[in-house]
């Protein structure tokens, strides 16, 4: 009995769970390589979102489009941003993924990180890209701001923001209300990241 011809609408799923080759297949067959589900995600993303790196480099060489963006902004190097995954992080910008794509809050890849402690991907980040570390986003904040308001004030987000600091992180930009970071950091009484951010500006 033959496979049925993967479809436009239902090929992409495939991604999650197939074998590479019948993802190869469904590509020889005349799958869309770009073809989205219903939430808008298009293959690489849903591999990716699923953890199949083997599948993203598949469709990285099969010339998927690296930056299209789902329903939520997603795609799969801020995924890689927002989940931590620094091994796909480091894929998607070995690819040429484009470093200036925003998210669902207007914010650059760097921010979701910053704020959710995954350090690795802030360092990799800030160390070895020129993602920009100053980029605000529809909050008003940038990612130094972000690490510091809605964390523990913890030692990662203190290497977090010596990272940012070092890659350029401007500590005199304020939030929407006018606020900088010192006050932030000050007002939840987070003592050493204060003193981080008093030696920055001194």
């Amino acid at each position: 009995m033959r496979t049925p011809r993967q479809t436009a609408a239902d090929w992409p799923t495939l991604a999650a769970t197939a074998a590479p080759e019948a993802i190869r297949a469904a590509l020889a067959g005349g799958a869309e390589i770009d073809a989205t589900d219903t939430q808008g995600r298009t293959a690489i993303l849903i591999a990716a979102k699923a953890g199949r790196l083997d599948v993203v480099r598949l469709l990285i060489d099969a010339g998927s489009d690296l930056d299209a963006q789902d329903q939520i902004s997603l795609n799969p190097f801020l995924w890689g941003c927002i989940s931590g995954s620094l091994e796909l992080v480091q894929l998607m910008v070995a690819a040429g993924a484009d470093l200036d794509r925003r998210t669902r809050f207007d914010g650059v890849g760097i921010h979701p990180p910053a704020e959710k402690g995954h350090l690795d991907v802030v360092r990799y980040l800030a160390e070895e890209t020129d993602i920009n570390v100053n980029h605000t986003n529809l909050c008003g904040w940038t990612p130094l701001l972000e690490a510091i308001i809605l964390r523990d004030g913890g030692p990662a987000q203190q290497e977090i923001v010596r990272l940012l600091l070092a890659a350029g992180a401007d500590p005199t930009m304020v939030d929407q209300w006018g606020v900088p970071p010192l006050a932030h950091a000050e007002e939840k009484g987070f003592t050493e990241l204060a003193a981080i951010l008093r030696t920055a500006l001194a």
